[in-house]
């Protein structure tokens, strides 16, 4: 996949790129209703003899457009956005830098200069899309701009149990930690990638060594608590389980710094400045306070027998 940053303005013109099916979307999660969409512009492009294309943005639009200074957790940051597209077999992603100049943009502007110029014929978009200057250009006007230069397919929105697959609705489904909940809305389980760095060791000396985990970007995080996960790192997942939060038994109650330590089942290597992703799949528990090491490292213990059970069952 042939990955290319877009400033605004762009000085590409339709003889820079083959003939292109392009799914429009934002698409943070990449979940089942973007799939649909971006699969739709594949297949259209296998149907027309065209190459397949994504065009997404960075960073968020309401960094860009709030009144106040935003700060975005995402569930997929870029990098994993570009991952799970490539995975996807799409042959061109567009990222589009977001900035106030380029909201400015009339429908008809963009239209010309982000879809009629980068030589598309055919695209593929959710029906709730948007373009333009406070997203006045829709998927009913877009046949009015596209100047009859290319066909389009409006994507119908995909529900689960009658409600919409939504990046809104899986991102709630974090906080509240369903973690079932959002491997059916995504399609996979939630994963977070960092780099496995020194804590403060504790784990190890109570005969539960831990991974420390330290985040690689501006991911959403789940809801706070032990959690069932596999870790993947040097080229293997492996079974464990994580606790995600303050760790209160420890660490003052005001003193809160977030840490997300992982411990691997039956794997004594070290793992130090390793990157590595997390799979996010059952909530075990909420964080709690022990009121000392003998009762803590029993409910260790128990969270580790249950998330075991949970893998077993997994994989049967």
């Amino acid at each position: 996949m042939k990955v290319i940053t877009v400033h605004h303005p762009h000085s590409f013109s339709s003889e820079d790129f083959p003939p292109l099916s392009m799914a429009l979307g934002y698409f943070d999660g990449v979940h089942k209703g973007h799939q649909q969409v971006i699969n739709t512009a594949v297949m259209e492009a296998e149907k027309r003899n065209l190459q397949s294309a994504v065009m997404t943005f960075d960073p968020h639009p309401s960094v860009v457009l709030g009144r106040k200074h935003k700060h975005v957790h995402y569930i997929t940051p870029l990098q994993d956005k570009v991952r799970l597209i490539e995975e996807l077999g799409v042959d061109y992603l567009f990222i589009v830098r977001f900035t106030s100049d380029f909201a400015n943009l009339h429908p008809q502007e963009y239209v010309d200069q982000y879809i009629i110029n980068l030589n598309v014929k055919h695209v593929s978009a959710g029906f709730d899309f948007t373009y333009g200057k406070l997203g006045k250009g829709n998927m009913e006007t877009l046949q009015f701009h596209s100047r009859d230069k290319f066909t389009y397919t409006t994507v119908n929105k995909l529900t689960d149990e009658d409600e919409k697959i939504s990046s809104t609705s899986i991102r709630h489904s974090l906080n509240e930690g369903e973690a079932a909940k959002v491997e059916k809305l995504l399609g996979r389980y939630y994963t977070t990638s960092g780099t496995v760095v020194h804590g403060d060791k504790r784990g190890r000396k109570i005969g539960f060594p831990t991974a420390n985990i330290e985040l690689s970007d501006d991911y959403i995080i789940p809801r706070k608590g032990v959690y069932a996960v596999r870790l993947f790192v040097q080229g293997k997942w492996h079974n464990g389980v994580a606790n995600l939060g303050y760790k209160p038994t420890f660490n003052n109650p005001d003193d809160k710094v977030l840490s997300i330590e992982v411990h691997i089942f039956d794997y004594n290597s070290s793992i130090y400045g390793e990157e590595v992703r997390v799979e996010w799949h059952r909530y075990i528990r909420s964080e709690q306070k022990f009121d000392g090491i003998q009762q803590l490292i029993a409910q260790i213990e128990k969270d580790k027998q249950e998330a075991i059970a949970y893998f077993q069952k997994l994989f049967v």
